[in-house]
């Protein structure tokens, strides 16, 4: 490496807070990661794979933290809680491991948390369920907005903006879909409004007609969801469309990822979801989906942008902590403050929580357009 690259590199890591030191010191500093590379959210684990790697390469580049260069040690969850436990647990067995990322899937994290309490090291997660960091498990920190401010957004965007009262609520019936869903009831009462329908699935359901007959049935004008699985969305999105139902639909997240726009194609066109990640809505966003669809090809979205964003924060802690020892790196994730990630900006609190708010967007014949970021202070 030339002195000229090393002077470079060696800007960019005091850039973005990482410290340097000399090649000769360099040591290793591993990231566990449960994600899945086999059943029916493989693709996503694809792309989970594919921003944490990006991440990675990135603070390689810039010298790594403290020295150290990171890398990345994946172990596949099958797509089902049981795998991500196993997967878990295959990671926690190996002692160099210092920090992990864990699963964008609100059931998974759920079903994790006892070992990761048990193993006492940080633990990133992408699960929204807003319960997940307000059970006492000190080592979850979430690098998505929860769902108590999706549910917010969807409530006051579908009644203020699309002036729509006859709400009908689909679930699935795992702690994601079931905490959305209580979040989006209490939300809605804040306008004095109680749905039409509370309806819930369970993941991996092969049909829709009953539910999508539920929701046609209850005279709903609007609907608010909250699904788990992107396969799910699809079946329920073309099914709506043969059964005709007019209905407007302000989606979580799922609504809007790339795997949901494939499967579901123009089902999906004229409806509204709440993203973490928007590609406009911010400069940082606009840069990762620039150097993320070259590898990805695919528009950058949650999957990618959140396992991005966990790596950074994580040497961002280490090098600030000047240690990977858990109690220390912990207190430095807790410290982050102001930090411009492409999910937003990270101002982590006592629970663990480090966005909050939401981006809402729109389906424009198949392109995710950003409409406008909704910040809650509270």
């Amino acid at each position: 490496m030339s002195t000229r690259h090393m002077t470079a590199c060696a800007l960019v890591a005091l850039a973005l807070g990482y410290g340097v030191a000399s090649q000769a010191s360099a040591g290793e500093i591993k990231i566990g990661m449960v994600t899945p590379i086999t059943g029916p959210a493989a693709e996503s684990g694809k792309y989970a794979q594919i921003g944490a790697n990006m991440a990675i390469d990135e603070i390689n580049a810039a010298g790594g933290v403290n020295g150290n260069k990171l890398t990345l040690v994946v172990e596949d969850d099958q797509t089902t809680n049981p795998g991500a436990v196993a997967a878990f647990s295959r990671l926690a067995s190996q002692s160099d491991i210092s920090v992990f990322l864990g699963s964008i899937r609100s059931t998974q994290v759920d079903a994790m948390s006892p070992d990761i309490v048990k193993l006492g090291k940080p633990v990133f997660i992408g699960g929204t369920a807003p319960q997940l960091t307000h059970q006492g498990n000190q080592w979850l920190f979430r690098c998505r907005p929860n769902d108590s401010y999706s549910a917010r957004v969807i409530a006051d965007f579908g009644v203020d903006t699309l002036g729509l009262k006859k709400w009908a609520v689909v679930h699935s019936t795992d702690a994601f879909g079931t905490g959305g869903m209580t979040a989006l009831v209490a939300a809605l009462k804040t306008h004095g409004l109680e749905p039409t329908l509370v309806q819930g699935y369970p993941n991996q359901s092969p049909d829709f007609s009953a539910v999508v007959l539920a929701v046609k049935s209850s005279g709903a004008d609007v609907i608010g969801s909250y699904f788990t699985f992107e396969n799910d969305l699809g079946i329920f999105a073309k099914q709506l469309k043969q059964f005709g139902v007019q209905a407007k639909w302000v989606g979580s997240p799922s609504i809007t990822t790339s795997t949901a726009l494939k499967l579901a194609g123009p089902s999906l066109y004229g409806t509204y979801g709440i993203a973490d990640f928007a590609a406009d809505s911010s400069p940082e966003a606009k840069a990762f989906d620039a150097k993320y669809q070259p590898i990805a090809h695919v528009p950058a979205d949650n999957f990618g942008s959140w396992t991005f964003d966990a790596v950074h924060i994580a040497a961002k802690a280490m090098a600030d902590a000047k240690t990977t020892e858990p109690a220390k790196v912990r207190a430095a994730i807790l410290a982050i403050k102001g930090y411009k990630g492409v999910e937003g900006t990270y101002n982590f609190d006592q629970n663990g929580d480090g966005l909050h708010g939401y981006n809402i967007v729109r389906n424009d014949g198949g392109k995710i357009v950003f409409d406008k970021h909704v910040e809650y202070n509270d």
